[in-house]
């Protein structure tokens, strides 16, 4: 299967041709930059690889949660490109991501789960716990939570005694107190692990089409208040 993955859910902006499991990936850090550079790297990995969108088996993006600037440039975007090729889309969670790119840039951690966290703002956490075996799935919901509930719960959980931590939630103090061997804080979002999961998820039949595509935010009251706000402008 072709399938194009975007993502602009962290301090990154991403994009990787996934081609019956090779991968070419554009990746760079780009906090503000993300609406300039994502189309022209999107024609960068298509070139590179050689394929044309018509192409395409499939598009897929980020689904959240994360900021919601930054999954709204790459929904967007990806919305557009399925649209007008006529494409569905498979959605997926930025924390599996996350976790998926943790287990693929460090083997020894690779039978051992991994607790996502992105910095939700507002003294929160966006984080969820995912095993190599079920990438796809966190082992407990996905959650946005005050870092010292997020310790709290994986204190008192029922998963395996060896667990590591990645992403940007991790600069919380108050996670400290989670049971972690290992934390990588410095770690990003790559198209590259969402192209992946995304490839898992379309053999199982997983996809949407261009227009039922919606952001996944968690925090409820938070993504009705911008939508109403965006509505009365």
């Amino acid at each position: 299967m072709k399938l194009l993955a975007l993502d602009t859910t962290s301090g990154a902006c991403s994009v990787a041709l996934y081609e019956d499991g090779r991968v070419t990936e554009q990746f760079v850090r780009a906090e503000r930059d993300h609406t300039r550079r994502l189309l022209p790297m999107v024609d960068e990995v298509l070139a590179q690889g050689g394929v044309e969108i018509a192409q395409l088996d499939a598009f897929a993006v980020s689904r959240g949660p994360g900021s919601f600037t930054g999954l709204r440039i790459a929904i967007s975007c990806v919305q557009g490109l399925a649209f007008a090729a006529d494409k569905p889309v498979v959605p997926v969670s930025s924390l599996a991501a996350l976790a998926a790119g943790a287990h693929r840039q460090h083997p020894e951690w690779q039978q051992a789960p991994v607790v996502a966290a992105l910095d939700a703002r507002m003294g929160q956490v966006y984080w969820g716990v995912y095993s190599p075996k079920a990438p796809n799935c966190s082992l407990l919901p996905e959650a946005v939570q005050d870092p010292a509930q997020a310790a709290q719960q994986l204190r008192e959980s029922d998963l395996p005694q060896e667990l590591y931590g990645v992403g940007p939630g991790w600069h919380y103090e108050e996670l400290a107190q989670a049971p972690v061997r290992a934390v990588e804080v410095e770690a990003l979002i790559h198209a590259r692990d969402i192209a992946e999961l995304a490839a898992l998820l379309w053999q199982n039949g997983v996809s949407v089409r261009a227009e039922e595509l919606e952001p996944l935010y968690l925090r409820d009251e938070i993504t009705w208040q911008k939508r109403q706000k965006i509505r009365s402008q």
